[in-house]
């Protein structure tokens, strides 16, 4: 059997944690910070793990991480 291809666009973005979980940036981070509160642009400097529906697809396309 071939060797299944890392989706490397999902790579970059995902890192496995200790326990196997995966771990994500946050997005809207990047521009037109105006008009987003303090508190709104530090909570989103903070890494979130990946929610439970999306995991099954995210093995999928990263099957070596």
């Amino acid at each position: 059997m071939p060797k299944i291809k890392t989706n490397r666009a999902a790579a970059k973005r995902f890192k496995k944690t200790g326990s196997g979980k995966l771990k994500r940036n946050k997005a809207y981070k990047s521009h037109i910070l105006t008009k987003k509160s303090t508190k709104r642009k530090r909570n989103l400097r903070k890494a979130a793990i990946t929610d439970a529906t999306n995991v099954k697809n995210m093995k999928k396309v990263l099957p070596y991480l």
